[in-house]
């Protein structure tokens, strides 16, 4: 008996906690103010629309092609994309003289040769991007103190927890874009202001996007025309941003595509085996009473 009136009363101060809590929650969310934000992002991330969204989406490889020239003119400076191969961008649509001649473009750090020494050549198609600082402490001292993160895993790595019922209608609608959304957000998010008596700390930037803080160490990377885009599309930050984010979600899942089909087989072959069992089982149990 005193073991049920205690588990009784546990139940009890629980389910009294559980109720609290949103009272809490909710005085604390009217107490901040908007230079005294209580939770980041800030502004949760605009969603796009992107080709390669939903169960039949695929990458658009103009889009990919310009992403890719985004970030060799304006993000390799200094991300790196350690995990990414030269070789894998033939998915791309480039060519492997193409593919070669990007390559020899870097400088790689090879060696020991014959005599026990580092030494520089090109790149070669089996290589990797290299990373533009030899490594994190040099890329932290020469960026106020923040080493970038490398950046190829960064679309997946990077997103905004969607609380219920979003994140529900997110497993049919198979929702996997948050890591993109993030990131051309963030891109995009420099020229707001920040609220009237809101402290940014000093070498800092303000985005509302940012998912750490109300400012990050990175300046505004992009501006308008910084880009020559050799198709005609429009060179402006939000298709800049537009075009680097597609680019680092293929960097980061580059086999989306070939998973969604196999995905797709799967469940067609799962429903026709599944009508064919219960058609199987109407037939050898047809002249069964029940």
């Amino acid at each position: 008996m005193k073991t049920i009136l205690t588990s009784l009363a546990l139940l009890g101060l629980v389910l009294a906690g559980t109720a609290a809590a949103p009272t809490g929650a909710i005085a604390q969310e009217e107490a901040h103010s908007e230079a005294q934000p209580t939770h980041f992002p800030i502004h949760e991330p605009k969603e796009m629309d992107w080709s390669f969204a939903g169960p039949f989406g695929t990458y658009d490889k103009a889009q990919l092609q310009r992403g890719l020239k985004v970030y060799k003119e304006v993000c390799a400076a200094c991300h790196s994309m350690k995990l990414v191969a030269f070789r894998t961008l033939e998915d791309l649509g480039y060519s492997e003289g193409q593919i070669k001649a990007l390559a020899a473009e870097y400088t790689i750090n090879d060696g020991p040769n014959d005599a026990g020494d580092m030494f520089d050549r090109p790149g070669i198609p089996s290589d990797h991007f290299p990373a533009p600082f030899p490594n994190d402490q040099a890329a932290a001292a020469a960026n106020g103190g923040a080493a970038p993160p490398d950046m190829s895993l960064l679309a997946k790595a990077r997103g905004v927890e969607r609380g219920f019922p979003r994140f529900v209608f997110d497993i049919f609608t198979q929702y996997a874009q948050g890591g993109p959304d993030y990131i051309h957000s963030l891109l995009t998010g420099y020229d707001e202001q920040p609220p009237a008596g809101m402290e940014i700390p000093e070498g800092t930037h303000y985005n509302p996007y940012f998912i750490a803080g109300v400012s990050l160490k990175m300046p505004n990377p992009l501006s308008d025309d910084q880009v020559t885009y050799d198709d005609g599309s429009p060179q402006t930050v939000d298709q800049y941003s537009r075009d680097v984010s597609a680019f680092l979600m293929w960097a980061a899942e580059p086999h989306l595509e070939a998973r969604k089909k196999t995905g797709f087989r799967v469940l067609v072959f799962l429903l026709l085996f599944g009508a064919l069992v219960y058609l199987t089982k109407r037939k050898v149990w047809a002249g069964v009473a029940h």
